[in-house]
């Protein structure tokens, strides 16, 4: 074991996280990026299902492809943590941010020779590429939003960081959708050659990005100490968040995943791609305003300026929604944003309960989708962006809180997770196969919230004594 040394810069922040504002808000462009790609791989599924003749379950292998890059990325980060220690302790957050852009500059570039080979097992590859990118963005940027100001509140920084991933996964569907379906759509030419220029764009974006991180001062922040082994597996609170993060992820991509197949279904909706994409806009747009009320919600403002905040936020993204969508659109989501406002006051400020409430809402909104069809099961599905919202950041806050030394470690384990992007999705779109009904295969992200509400409940609970939950 190497040796235990003091970090003062750690106490600063621990103490005076006001310091690491300017630190923090350059992490949130990160947050964003990652956020506008992963949506992009909503437009891509229904792209490729077309262009190569695939089944609902190859359509599906995209997901596969990207979020198991997360798990073997962060499997192999885990190993290295025990055999010689957390890399991350070693190389700073920084140097870990500027390996994983320069990953994922890699694997986008990939996508313009599959393009022009016309070669699904490319894209794939490709997206395998990104993905491992992705994972060390992960590992290196989640903890290190926890641990720039007080514990007690990392559950608010990472729903604020989470937010502007939202931004980029609200923005990202309707810009996909128009790229990839109209303007680089050729006549006579194969319908993957669409995605050739976006995925430059996006290699030459990293590369850039990579560049200005490499250069540009980032406080080094952490627990100041090294140490080899496996301690995270140790507390229980862990590896059950480590299923709520595979549960979390996995329900969350199956949903979005699905969305624009769903709605063009004759007993759903019967819309096009390009219109049904602005409905996948919509699904993350609601994230984003639940992600910012969670930080809200979650944060240490003054009781009467929290209510007015939180009244705020579903406001403006009423109004917001009033002026750039019709009047059908507007009234049939206001009552979403109703009920998310009354939840987070049942929330009580809790991370845990808010968790669980939230989760128990999904469950309930998938279960109507698969009973009842047409335009209720339509915004049941588009519905539960907004409740998801505060999943991943409540999750990794409570599996996180409290490990110390060990933070970088769970954060890897927390990314490894993200394996079950790559696992639920397929196994929705077999059930969808099997049973030629896309409708009953959203019982797959059902089960996957029931447990996530358990581990609101009960499971972060398990080994650990939790401040202010009793």
């Amino acid at each position: 074991m190497a040796a235990i040394t003091s970090n003062p810069t750690t106490q600063a922040c621990n103490h005076n996280g006001l310091n690491y504002r300017g630190s923090f808000a350059i992490m949130t462009s990160l947050f964003f990026l990652w956020g506008f790609m992963t949506v992009f791989n909503d437009i891509l599924i229904p792209r490729f299902k077309e262009a190569f003749t695939l089944s609902y379950f190859q359509a599906m292998l995209v997901q596969f492809a990207f979020f198991g890059a997360y798990f073997i990325g962060s499997l192999i980060y885990f190993i290295i943590s025990i055999t010689t220690g957390d890399p991350i302790a070693k190389i700073g957050y920084k140097n870990g941010v500027v390996f994983g852009l320069l990953i994922a500059a890699t694997g986008a570039g990939i996508f313009w020779p599959a393009a022009s080979a016309a070669s699904y097992p490319m894209f794939l590859a490709g997206l395998f590429v990104v993905g491992l990118g992705f994972a060390m963005l992960q590992i290196a940027a989640n903890p290190y939003v926890t641990i720039l100001g007080p514990e007690k509140t990392a559950s608010s920084r990472l729903n604020l960081a989470q937010a502007f991933n939202s931004v980029g996964t609200t923005i990202g569907p309707l810009i996909g959708g128009w790229l990839i379906f109209q303007y680089f759509a050729k006549t006579n030419a194969h319908g993957a050659d669409s995605v050739k220029v976006p995925y430059l764009a996006f290699s030459i974006v990293f590369v850039v990005l990579a560049v200005i991180f490499f250069f540009i001062h980032l406080p080094h922040v952490g627990e100041g100490k090294i140490e080899r082994g496996a301690g995270a597996l140790k507390h229980p609170h862990v590896v059950l968040g480590v299923l709520a993060i595979f549960m979390y992820v996995g329900g969350e991509v199956s949903v979005g995943s699905s969305i624009i197949n769903f709605l063009g279904q004759k007993n759903v909706a019967a819309l096009g791609p390009v219109e049904a994409s602005k409905y996948v806009s919509l699904f993350w747009g609601g994230m984003l305003i639940g992600r910012f009320m969670g930080a809200v919600e979650l944060s240490e403002i003054k009781t009467l300026n929290k209510q007015l905040l939180l009244g705020a936020i579903p406001l403006v993204g009423f109004l917001i929604l009033w002026a750039t969508r019709s009047w059908n659109v507007v009234q049939c989501y206001l009552p979403f944003l109703v009920l998310c406002w009354v939840l987070f006051q049942f929330g009580k400020a809790l991370a845990g309960r808010t968790l669980m409430i939230f989760a128990l809402t999904i469950v309930a909104l998938l279960l109507v989708a698969i009973l009842v069809g047409g335009k209720t099961a339509m915004w049941c599905v588009i519905g539960v962006g907004l409740f998801t919202s505060i999943g991943w950041p409540n999750i990794f806050s409570l599996a996180l809180d409290g490990m110390g030394v060990h933070k970088s470690q769970v954060s890897s384990l927390l990314v490894m997770a993200v394996l079950g992007g790559a696992i639920l999705p397929p196994v929705q779109g077999w059930i969808a196969d099997v049973t030629r009904s896309l409708q009953l295969s959203f019982i797959v992200p059902l089960i996957a919230y029931a447990y996530i509400a358990f581990y609101g409940a009960v499971g972060h609970r398990i080994g650990r004594k939790v401040q202010g939950e009793e």
